[in-house]
């Protein structure tokens, strides 16, 4: 049996869109619906309980439009929520952490010198520290909390070239980035950062995110469960924002189609 109920899928502001693009890629012939909460963001600076509630408010909304599977395309949200929505709802609830396991996995055996950018919610949850704690006798990790990033990308500011290189040294020329194996991307956010990334990191450096695998486990899920839609169906895109202004709608297509 297959289903043409939509996906719903959601963020704290734009960075989840960077998910939905290889959402897209993947599934070509499902129904997306996105939510950016651009109007709270950022969340990596409010509580857990602030991000529940918002979490929760969100996939209330989702659940009334009877969506087939929820992707949480914020690790801040994962952290604060998912366990929690997961008890409430029957539906699949994706989720998303920060690619670590995969940065350590690159050194077959060999300690890894790896910098995880994040949220600082994300970097200072039980749930980051508990999968850092799996690799951390066998690596160096470093946190690096980097909420301007953010900020930038949901004020619209990801081509102001000048702009993004001085926020990244901000950040990053604190440490010897000829000795860093990888730079794991933990926001979605920060994806769109990827080719600004390559310019700052030395040509070794890997720069590795979770967008893949997440459209790739959810694919595999909905399969699993005959819920993917059938091939010759034509997929969809809708972007909502609680910032309902037009200068966030022509954004948020923007960073879709960027």
């Amino acid at each position: 049996m297959v289903s043409v109920a939509p996906i719903g899928v959601f963020d704290s502001g734009l960075g989840g869109i960077s998910v939905v693009r290889e959402m897209r890629l993947l599934m070509p012939s499902e129904r997306i619906i996105y939510f950016g909460d651009s109007a709270n963001a950022p969340y990596g600076t409010k509580t857990p309980q602030q991000v529940r509630e918002l979490s929760f408010r969100i996939v209330k909304r989702f659940a009334q439009e009877q969506v087939k599977a929820i992707v949480i395309a914020c690790n801040t949200a994962t952290s604060a929520a998912v366990n929690d929505l997961r008890k409430m709802y029957d539906f699949p609830i994706v989720s998303m952490e920060p690619a670590l396991k995969p940065a350590c996995d690159r050194g077959n055996g060999k300690g890894q010198r790896i910098i995880v950018a994040a949220t600082e919610l994300t970097l200072r949850e039980r749930k980051f520290s508990d999968l850092m704690r799996r690799f951390e006798d066998d690596n160096t990790i470093y946190r690096q909390p980097c909420p301007k990033l953010v900020e930038v990308v949901e004020r619209g500011l990801i081509d102001d070239y000048d702009l993004v290189m001085a926020t990244l040294h901000e950040y990053f020329d604190r440490y010897d980035l000829a000795s860093v194996d990888s730079v794991v991307l933990g926001c979605t956010h920060f994806v769109f950062y990827r080719d600004y990334f390559k310019e700052l990191l030395p040509q070794r450096t890997a720069i590795i995110d979770g967008n893949e695998g997440t459209a790739r486990h959810l694919r595999n899920l909905l399969g699993t469960r005959n819920e993917l839609a059938p091939s010759e169906t034509k997929g969809s895109v809708i972007l909502r924002n609680s910032d309902s202004s037009e200068r966030m709608r022509e954004l948020s297509q923007r960073m879709l189609d960027r």
